[in-house]
């Protein structure tokens, strides 16, 4: 099981990391994941043991409590999680990204208060762009701050909040016209807010409300909900960075390492299909053999092999990328793309590999298969990879003279 989806050039410390992260993926998350997706069950016991392994500080600087990690130490983590239940790494990645943004762009004091309580998994984060009217085009983002005195009063409803009752800290974008004038850039115009709130649904601060769960087809588990805005009061202070009008900026960063995040879980849930699927084909038997001895299996077994690794080869080139501080918005495209599509694939292969028994809910591939299109969606689509990925290859490309 150990041959596929390795990482050469690892430090002692990441394999050191790797194997404790995988022992807990396999002692903790595996043998229970299955039923707790069926209850739509939030993983409390798991989310504690990974706060104990601190999972939720990875990437946080040591100087505010963290282990100061790389992408790619917290990518490989994600990986193992998400082979043991996808939803539990969705609770991992939107905490992370709002860490990373407060990291990359806010101010002294927005680092000092809220860091070192998130690294700790104290402090929770989500962060909010979606919109019931809009997903991918974040430019048609109606929510509006409107400045009053030493605060900003915000309006709006948001959409998709993975974390949204259990988290005590939103990052949200909002349009902001204050200082930029009327036809100023839709982006130039945005403003992302740190929003602190008490953990649970209905108000759960003056002006804002959760007003429940979204019951989804898979990803259950971890909640996903809506955002209410109504009057909600913000000190100036909660301005990430300390200035109006960078939010959108600050968010494609935050989901350029989240789209290397998604397909770190794609890879993960592929590794796990791969796994039950060659496992059965060696227990099930047909016309006096394993299935695993028919022809057709092996091909099949031999495809999802390739693309289990090609996903994992390419999702490490990103994330090392972005780790040498180079852009790495073409390579985090092209590893979400290929991570997604392939990991559909695989568990589709798994699942057929399975016959009627993968249509049972008593078997581990039932939950995959629900669970592997939300990765086709999120942090974008496949097609908005494919126009991030065309636009910088046509710039890569440009013709010269």
């Amino acid at each position: 099981m150990a041959r596929l989806a390795q990482t050469h050039g690892l430090t002692d410390v990441q394999q050191e990391i790797l194997a404790t992260v995988r022992d807990f993926v396999d002692k903790e998350i595996i043998p229970v994941a299955t039923e707790l997706e069926h209850r739509d069950e939030y993983p409390q016991h798991i989310v504690d043991g990974l706060k104990e392994l601190g999972v939720f500080g990875l990437m946080i600087p040591e100087e505010y409590g963290g282990l100061g990690e790389s992408l790619l130490t917290y990518a490989l983590c994600v990986e193992e999680i998400a082979r043991g239940w996808m939803s539990v790494s969705g609770i991992i990645n939107t905490h992370f990204i709002v860490a990373y943004m407060l990291k990359q762009h806010g101010t002294q004091e927005q680092k000092e208060y809220f860091l070192p309580r998130m690294a700790a998994g104290e402090t929770r984060g989500a962060f909010s762009m979606s919109e019931p009217g809009l997903g991918s085009d974040v430019s048609a983002i109606t929510s509006k701050a409107v400045k009053d005195g030493d605060e900003y009063v915000l309006n709006g409803q948001k959409m998709w909040l993975t974390n949204g009752g259990t988290s005590t800290l939103v990052a949200v974008l909002v349009r902001s016209d204050e200082g930029h004038p009327e036809g100023t850039a839709p982006h130039k115009s945005m403003t992302t807010f740190l929003v602190e709130k008490e953990p649970g649904f209905g108000e759960v601060r003056p002006g804002l409300t959760i007003p429940g769960k979204i019951d989804k087809m898979g990803y259950k588990g971890v909640d996903t909900t809506e955002l209410i805005m109504d009057g909600l009061r913000i000190p100036a202070n909660r301005v990430l960075g300390g200035v109006t009008g960078r939010g959108f900026y600050q968010m494609m960063d935050g989901v350029e390492v989240g789209r290397v995040n998604v397909a770190a879980r794609g890879c993960g849930v592929a590794q796990r299909a791969f796994e039950l699927g060659v496992q059965y084909a060696q227990q099930r038997h047909t016309f006096g053999k394993p299935i695993a001895q028919h022809q057709a299996i092996q091909f099949k077994l031999a495809e999802m092999a390739t693309k289990v690794e090609a996903a994992h080869a390419m999702m490490v080139n990103a994330a090392r990328k972005k780790d040498s501080g180079e852009r790495n918005d073409l390579e985090a495209g092209m590893a979400k793309y290929l991570a997604s599509e392939y990991c559909k694939e695989v568990v589709e292969d798994a699942f057929r590999i399975h016959g009627g028994y993968g249509f049972s809910k008593e078997y581990e591939i039932e939950r995959l298969y629900r669970e592997a299109p939300m990765l086709l969606i999120g942090e974008g689509t496949a097609e908005i990879q494919k126009m991030i990925i065309g636009r910088r290859l046509l710039e890569e490309y440009r013709l010269q003279g």
